[in-house]
C-alpha cells in the first residue's frame, strides 16, 4: 500500500471556503488511484485553511502527471463557489509536487490540474498531457469568444454585462464594485444640486469649490499654475498624456510661423532656425481630430478644433509654448496665436489644446492602447495558452481584472446617453472615431517606449520623468523576461516550434490590430529576443504605461480648466476677440464640468486590493530558476522606487506615477 500526502490550501478570500464534498483522483506514468473523498473531523476547506489528508492506493504510481480535483453536493446545503489556492502531494519516497490552482470553483464538477513545472507543448510528449491542453484550450476558448464592439475597434470579449462572465471574472469584481458604488454615492452627495446645473460658470474660483475635500498635492498646484505657459510646457512630459511631442528639423508647410513672429520669445541671441536645427523645437499635432464627430451638451452644439501646438526647449531647461494654430489648415481664419498677444487670446488658444488633449488622451493614449489592447492580449492569452505555458504563468498576473473592468466601462459610460455622451464634445460616435482611426495608425514602434522616445527624438528633453522611470521600469521588465524566456526557450527554433505560442500572437496580431501589416506588429516570432520584446512591450503597457495615462487624472483634471471634456463655441477666427465672459461661455457647462470630475475621481482610484507591478502573491512558477527571477526582479524595481523618491524629494512638484510600488501589475481599474 503507498501511501500519498495531500496537502490543500484555500484562499483567504472572503466565502473563499466550500462545505461541498472535495474528493482528489491522482495519475501518475504507473497508474491513478481511486478516487478518495477528503474528509476530517470538523469543518474542512474554510476560508484561508491548510489542511492535510492522506490518499491510499495499491501501488505507487510514478510521475505524477495530474491531479483530478471532484467537488460534489454534500447533502442538502445549496450549491456553493470555492477558491482554490493550491495542492501540494508528497509521494511515499518523499518527492513534493505543487499543483497551482489559484481559481474559484463553482457548482459540481472535476477540475484537472497539472504540476507547477511550466511546460511548452514542445517539452510534452506523452498522449495523456498533449490531450490535456487540447481540451483545456478547447473550454477556454468556448468561454471566452471574441466580439466585434464596432468597426476598426480591437477584438473585445463576448459578454453583454459582467453577469455573464466567467466565475474568477465575476468573483474579481466583487472586489471593486463595491467601493466605486460608496465613492459614486459620496461625491454625489457633494455635488449635488451642481449636477443639475446647466449654464456656464459665473466666475473661474467657483470650480475650486466642487472638490474642496478631495484635494492632492498635485491637483492644488494645477490650480495655481495652470494659465503658465511653463506648466503648459511641462504637462507634455509629465502629465497624464506624455507622448504627443516630436522633435521638428523643419516646419511643416500646414503650420507657416515665422522667425519673426517667435522672435520676443526667442531673444536677440538666436532665431527660429538655429533652434530648429539644435533640436530645441517640438510639435503637438493633433490632426486625428480633424474630422472627429461632434454632437450636442444640454442641447448645444458642441465644437472640436484639430490644433498644432510649437514648443521650445529654453535655455533653462524649460518647455514653453511658442505658437498655437487651432486648426490643420493655415489662412485668414486661422490664426497663429502667439504668447505676445492678448492674455485671453493666448489662454483660450490653450484651453482649446488642453481640449484637444482630453480627447486624445483619453479616448486613444488611455482607452485603446491600454484598456483595449491589454483586453485583447488577456483574451489571446486565456484562449491560446493552456495553464502549464510558462508565457500564461507569465502574463496572467498582467491581466487580471481587464476583463471586468472593460466590461464595466462598456455598460456605463460607453453605452449610448452614457458618461460620454454626458461629457465629451464629440460623444459616443467621436469616441468611435477617434479609436478606429487611432488604431489604423498606431504602430509597433508607438508600443516599445524606446522605439518611441528615439522615433519621437525626445531622448534628451531634461525633467521629462516619464521617460526616465519609464525607461528604468522598462529595463527591469525586459531582464525578467529575458531570464523568464531564456529558461525555457533555450533556441531560435524552440520558440518557432511552440505551435500554442504562435497561435497567440497571431490571435494578438488578427484580433488586436486586425491583421494590419503596417503596423509593424509581428504575426510570427522567430526568436528568443523577438518574443522578449513583444513580451516586454505588453507587461510594460498593462501595468506601467496604464499608471502613467491613468492615476493622475484627477490631479491634472480636477481644475476642469487644464482639461476641459468640451468646448461650447468655435475656435476663434480672429485675434482679439477674447474676454473673461467669451471664455466662460466656451469652457463646458456647470453639470457637464461636474459629471466628468466625478469620473476623474473614480478612475483615479487604486483598487482595493492593489496588486503592485512584480508582486505576484499566486506561485504559478514552482521551479527556482523563475522563481529567483521573480526575486530578482522584485529587487530591482525596489531600487527603482527608492531612486524616484529620492529624486522627488527635490522636485516642486514630485512625479510618483510611475513609483512601483503605486503602478498596478494589470489594467484593473
Amino acid at each position: 500500500m503507498a501511501v500519498y500526502r495531500v496537502c490543500v490550501t484555500t484562499g483567504s478570500y472572503l466565502m473563499a471556503g466550500t462545505l461541498d464534498n472535495i474528493s482528489v483522483t491522482l495519475v501518475g506514468t504507473c497508474g491513478e488511484s481511486p478516487k478518495q473523498r477528503l474528509d476530517r473531523l470538523g469543518r474542512d476547506f474554510a476560508a484561508g485553511s491548510v489542511q492535510k489528508y492522506k490518499v491510499r492506493c495499491p501501488a505507487e504510481l510514478g510521475e505524477l502527471l495530474l491531479l483530478r480535483l471532484h467537488k460534489e453536493r454534500y447533502a442538502f446545503f445549496p450549491k456553493d463557489s470555492w477558491y482554490c489556492s493550491f495542492i501540494c502531494v508528497t509521494a511515499p519516497n518523499g518527492t513534493c509536487t505543487q499543483f497551482p490552482c489559484y481559481q474559484w470553483i463553482e457548482g459540481y464538477c472535476t477540475l484537472e490540474l497539472r504540476p507547477g513545472t511550466a511546460k511548452t507543448i514542445c517539452q510534452d510528449s506523452l498522449p495523456l498531457l498533449l490531450d490535456h491542453r487540447r481540451r483545456e484550450l478547447q473550454g477556454r476558448q468556448e468561454c471566452y469568444r471574441w466580439k466585434v464592439y464596432a468597426p476598426g475597434f480591437p477584438g473585445i470579449v463576448d459578454v453583454s454585462n459582467f453577469e455573464e462572465m466567467e466565475t474568477d471574472e465575476k468573483f474579481a469584481l466583487t472586489k471593486t464594485a463595491p467601493r466605486a458604488d460608496q465613492e459614486d454615492r459620496s461625491l454625489g452627495m457633494k455635488l449635488r444640486g451642481l449636477l443639475d446645473r446647466k449654464g456656464s460658470w459665473k466666475k473661474l474660483d467657483d470650480i475650486r469649490n466642487i472638490f474642496w475635500c478631495h484635494k492632492t498635492v498635485t491637483s492644488e498646484y494645477v490650480t495655481e499654475h495652470w494659465c503658465e505657459d511653463h506648466f503648459f510646457g511641462y504637462q507634455y512630459l509629465n502629465g497624464v498624456n506624455p507622448v504627443m511631442l516630436h522633435c521638428l528639423s523643419s516646419l511643416p508647410s500646414k503650420l507657416p510661423v515665422t522667425s519673426d513672429m517667435v522672435a520676443p520669445l526667442l531673444g536677440p541671441d538666436t532665431c527660429l532656425q538655429t533652434e530648429l536645427e539644435r533640436g530645441n523645437v517640438f510639435l503637438a499635432d493633433y490632426w486625428i481630430l480633424e474630422e472627429a464627430p461632434v454632437h450636442c451638451l444640454n442641447g448645444r452644439q458642441q465644437y472640436v478644433a484639430a490644433p498644432l501646438c510649437l514648443l521650445w526647449l529654453n535655455p533653462q531647461g524649460a518647455l514653453v509654448p511658442l505658437a498655437i494654430q487651432l486648426s490643420q489648415k493655415p489662412g485668414p481664419d486661422s490664426p497663429i496665436f502667439l504668447p505676445t498677444d492678448s492674455y485671453w487670446d493666448w489662454l483660450l488658444a490653450k484651453t482649446w489644446v488642453r481640449n484637444s488633449e482630453f480627447l486624445v488622451h483619453e479616448h486613444n493614449t488611455h482607452f485603446l492602447c491600454t484598456h483595449l489592447l491589454c483586453e485583447a492580449f488577456s483574451m489571446a492569452t486565456l484562449r491560446q495558452l493552456p495553464l502549464c505555458h510558462p508565457i500564461y504563468k507569465l502574463l496572467l498576473p498582467h491581466t487580471r481584472y481587464t476583463l471586468q473592468v472593460n466590461t464595466i466601462a462598456r455598460a456605463t459610460l460607453l453605452n449610448p446617453d452614457g458618461l460620454v455622451d454626458q461629457v465629451t464634445s464629440g460623444g459616443r460616435q467621436g469616441l468611435l472615431y477617434l479609436i478606429s482611426t487611432g488604431l489604423a495608425h498606431f504602430t509597433y514602434t508607438n508600443f516599445c517606449l524606446p522605439d518611441s522616445l528615439r522615433a519621437r527624438g525626445v531622448l534628451t528633453i531634461p525633467n521629462y520623468h516619464y521617460r526616465d522611470d519609464g525607461l528604468k521600469i522598462w529595463a527591469a521588465i525586459q531582464s525578467f523576461v529575458s531570464e523568464i524566456v531564456g529558461y525555457y526557450y533555450p533556441s531560435d527554433g524552440s520558440v518557432q516550434q511552440d505551435t500554442e505560442l504562435q497561435a497567440w500572437v497571431g490571435e494578438i496580431f488578427s484580433q488586436a490590430f486586425l491583421g494590419r501589416e503596417s503596423s509593424g506588429f509581428p504575426r510570427r516570432l522567430c526568436t528568443p529576443g523577438e518574443l522578449v520584446k513583444f513580451l516586454t512591450a505588453i507587461i510594460f503597457n498593462c501595468s506601467a504605461q496604464h499608471a502613467a495615462v491613468n492615476s493622475g487624472q484627477h490631479d491634472f483634471g480636477a481644475w476642469m480648466p487644464n482639461s476641459p471634456s468640451s468646448m461650447r463655441q468655435p475656435p476663434p477666427q480672429a485675434k482679439g476677440t477674447t474676454t473673461l465672459k467669451s471664455y466662460l461661455d466656451t469652457l463646458p457647462e456647470v453639470n457637464v464640468t461636474c459629471n466628468n470630475l466625478l469620473l476623474f475621481w473614480l478612475v483615479s482610484q487604486e483598487p482595493k486590493d492593489q496588486r503592485p507591478l512584480g508582486t505576484y502573491p499566486d506561485q504559478h512558477f514552482t521551479e527556482e530558476a523563475p522563481r529567483r527571477s521573480i526575486a530578482a526582479f522584485q529587487s530591482r524595481l525596489a531600487q527603482i522606487s527608492r531612486e524616484i523618491r529620492e529624486r522627488n524629494q527635490g522636485l516642486a512638484l514630485p512625479y510618483a506615477y510611475l513609483d512601483p510600488t503605486v503602478v498596478e501589475n494589470s489594467v484593473s481599474i
